[in-house]
């Protein structure tokens, strides 16, 4: 790609590779002070051997936004926000400062302002581009040099900045606009589209993603007509968008774009027509079936949208269906294209479609002529266009990075023989989907029960062939292991030393081995029904297994996992995406009752866990092992828990609040379970996890306390997103929801607000309206190991 003169790419993070932990930041207002015990260097120079940083504990929550996977930013706004700007400019002060009571010794340490330009620029890589260029440049002169530093200022991340607001947009734009490269403003939809209009001035900008933005066609055209270096943009297209408002000197600039990811709303081409270069497609379909009237849509594009793609150069093609018949027919259309002629460059060909997504003559077509022409290197497909067919045996790869074959029914044998050459050696592979595969790590499928044992050579044959795994889901199938010692699916996966991120079904962790070995255990037991409740008294003894299981090994053996799911293989969430919601649930797997709170305290062991998906784990007693979680893993920002214990009864609320108090990094919390109390202890617990940005409970029958909340509300300064949807009367959730928005909307500009009963017959109205983001990333529950291939999108 050809970028201008003056772009030089700044230094990205390493691909799919494990990120240490922030250096230590200072506290807001802390004076950052070096003992002189071996000397010390000049301005320009670093403490010598021997030296010793005196700062505040480490906060592993810091740093700063998008530079590493998992950080987001946070902007200032408001008392608070101009509170945090003084301490920042406390921290970066240019004079030493003598602290009372200090020794001697102390006292003649050196300042912040003493380390070299590198180091400082590094530390100043961890605050939000908003906060350096609004407020620490303007601090002393040596930092209002330091913040402009093309290093800083070339890539301004404003994706999760939830507390900027169109005045500081205005303001950075105006400041550094002509210095930017790369802008992300994906998910600001609480910005105004005048706000877009600001975007202008970066005249050099070779990224641009405004997905989530509210754009018009006339906006979208003002802006890219003086965008001429423009090479990779991502946008929504919304009803009313209309192609022939775009101007020439738009048209000309979408001609040199090489990266398009568009969302669709309404059924169009948008501006793909216009892109003629186009490299790579990323097409996101999220068009419902019927409009807010209640008429139902057509998947035929409208008049004068019939323009036809250009996909000749076209290197990696993608696209993702939310469910519903009209996603179907666009997607057709848009592969109709494709079918006649398949691009030469292609390598990485992938359609996520949820449900039943038939094949037709021109989608068979296309698949052979790719089995002809093309060497893949990620590939995925609906499951209709792979069950039963011989599509596999034909297709070439060349070094995959990423396959997926959610739901199915690819059996073992298929696996190894036609997707990895007979178990040869796979060491490119790093992402791999079978979630839902049910029979994938069995020979066969046609006489076998979804429930039997695996086969446990197939997935040795997968370890072995694919030793640089570093994202894999198994969840959403009966994974049962053997009574052989030494073949455990856990023993076998414990391999897998570079694994970033794993999903497994909860049935598939159970020690067969140790259970033999010990009395029955049905009697403790817990059944998840909502009948009459079970008095558990101190039967926890059950819960108690050795430390040397094959779970507590498999975790010990992963220190650097990020990002860990255990999900019932049975588990359906009670609030799926455009239908009613789901009022009974199916029983977990039989062997998943002995999975409880010492497999979920196993998880304490990884350090670095960033995320955590628990759900439909029914031998819950006491929630203990959330404690050690809590306790252990630091760095945790996304929990999710679903449906722990017995159905009737929240038996872990106590651990949970113990465990809430530790969560200082927590920023997103997901609680799934019938008859929540959602009270003021639970709340004044909540408060506790100072980071928390984003809030979901879903409960049926479940309750809530309106002044908790409001006190919640008004003590976590940083929460943004609040959904409930529980079983109070709506009287009840509009008058709470008015009153959280009436109260802090003001401050909070992102705020999205929505409490809701979780049966009404509206839900789904409802639901059309939350954010693309939050329903994507937390209000809706489902996997997301593995869901897309690493780096997608930048």
């Amino acid at each position: 790609m050809a970028a201008p003169a003056r772009y030089a790419a700044p230094k990205m993070a390493p691909r799919n590779g494990w990120h240490p932990p922030a250096p230590p930041r200072t506290r807001a207002g802390a004076t950052l002070k070096m003992e002189a015990r071996g000397g010390r260097r000049g301005r320009r120079g670093v403490a010598s051997r021997g030296s010793r940083v005196m700062a505040a504990p480490e906060e592993p929550c810091g740093g700063r936004a998008g530079w590493e996977p998992g950080r987001e930013a946070a902007g200032l706004s408001g008392a608070r926000g101009r509170r945090r700007a003084r301490g920042a400019a406390a921290m970066f002060r240019c004079e030493e400062e003598i602290v009372s009571g200090e020794s001697e010794e102390e006292s003649s340490g050196v300042n912040l302002m003493e380390f070299s330009d590198e180091i400082l620029l590094h530390i100043l890589s961890y605050v939000p581009c908003t906060d350096l260029v609004l407020n620490v440049r303007r601090t002393c002169r040596k930092l209002a040099m330091l913040c402009l530093d093309k290093s800083l200022t070339q890539t301004v991340l404003l994706q999760k900045d939830y507390k900027v607001n169109k005045d500081k947009v205005k303001q950075l734009m105006r400041d550094i606009g002509k210095e930017i490269y790369q802008l992300n403003m994906a998910g600001c939809y609480w910005l105004p589209s005048s706000s877009i209009d600001h975007i202008t001035r970066c005249k050099n900008l070779v990224k641009l993603n405004l997905s989530g933005c509210h754009i018009t066609s006339l906006h979208l055209s003002k802006m890219l007509s003086t965008l001429q270096h423009l090479r990779s943009l991502a946008i929504d297209v919304n009803p009313g968008f209309d192609a022939s408002q775009l101007s020439s000197e738009c048209k000309a600039t979408l001609s040199r774009v090489l990266e398009l990811k568009q969302t669709l709303y309404t059924p169009s081409y948008g501006v793909v027509p216009c892109c003629t270069s186009l490299e790579k497609l990323l097409l996101y379909f999220e068009i419902l079936d019927r409009s807010r009237e209640g008429f139902m849509l057509s998947g035929q594009l409208m008049v004068g949208e019939s323009n036809v793609p250009h996909y000749q150069n076209l290197r990696v093609f993608y696209a993702r269906l939310a469910p519903g018949y009209v996603n179907q027919e666009v997607v057709r259309l848009y592969l109709a294209v494709l079918s006649d002629r398949t691009p030469e460059n292609l390598h990485a060909f992938l359609i996520s479609a949820p449900g039943s997504f038939a094949e037709t003559g021109a989608t068979k077509n296309l698949l052979d002529s790719m089995a002809r022409n093309v060497r893949l290197d990620a590939l995925q497909l609906p499951k209709a266009w792979i069950n039963g067919s011989g599509l596999l045996q034909h297709l070439k790869f060349n070094n995959p990075f990423y396959f997926s074959f959610s739901r199915c029914t690819l059996s073992g044998g298929q696996l190894i023989q036609r997707v990895m050459n007979g178990g040869k050696d796979l060491k490119s592979l790093t992402s791999l989907n079978l979630s839902g595969c049910i029979h994938c790590l069995a020979p066969e499928s046609l006489f076998r029960k979804a429930e039997d044992d695996i086969d446990s050579s197939i997935l040795e044959s997968l370890v072995v062939s694919c030793c640089n795994l570093k994202h894999l889901n198994l969840s959403a199938a009966h994974h049962h292991s053997s009574k052989t010692i030494g073949n455990h699916l856990c023993q076998l996966l414990a391999r897998l030393k570079h694994l970033l991120s794993l999903a497994l079904p909860v049935c598939s962790i159970t020690d067969v081995a140790a259970n033999m070995e010990k009395p029955s255990m049905q009697s403790n037991v817990l059944p998840q029904t909502l009948g009459k409740k079970v008095r558990i008294g101190i039967q926890t003894y059950s819960n108690q297994k050795p430390q040397s299981s094959v779970f507590w090994a498999l975790m010990g053996s992963l220190p650097f996992l990020e990002n860990l799911e255990i999900i019932g293989s049975s588990f359906s969430s009670a609030m799926p995406r455009n239908e009613p919601a789901i009022r009974n649930s199916l029983p977990p797997c039989v062997r998943a009752q002995s999975v409880g709170d010492s497999e979920v305290a196993a998880i304490g062991q990884l350090t670095y866990l960033q995320s955590l998906t628990l759900a439909q784990l029914p031998n819950i007693l006491t929630g203990s092992g959330l404690i050690s979680i809590g306790l252990q893993c630091q760095h945790l920002r996304t929990l999710s828990l679903a449906n722990l214990g017995m159905m009737g009864n929240v038996v872990y609320m106590s651990a949970l609040m113990d465990m809430l108090k530790h969560c200082k990094c927590l920023r997103d919390l997901r609680l799934e379970q019938p008859y929540f109390s959602a009270g003021a202890q639970f709340f004044q617990a909540l408060s506790h996890c100072s980071s928390l940005q984003r809030l979901c409970i879903v409960s049926r029958s479940g309750t809530l306390q309106s002044d908790a909340v409001m006190s919640f509300m008004a003590n976590c300064l940083e929460v943004i997103m609040c959904h409930m949807f529980m079983g109070e009367s709506l009287t009840v959730c509009k008058n709470l929801q008015q009153s959280i928005v009436r109260s802090f909307q003001a401050d909070r500009p992102a705020l999205n607000v929505v409490i809701f009963p979780l049966l009404h017959e509206d839900l789904t109205e409802v639901i059309r309206d939350v954010p693309m983001r939050h329903l994507d990333e937390i209000t809706l529950f489902k996997s997301r190991v593995a869901e897309e291939p690493p780096n997608l999108w930048w």
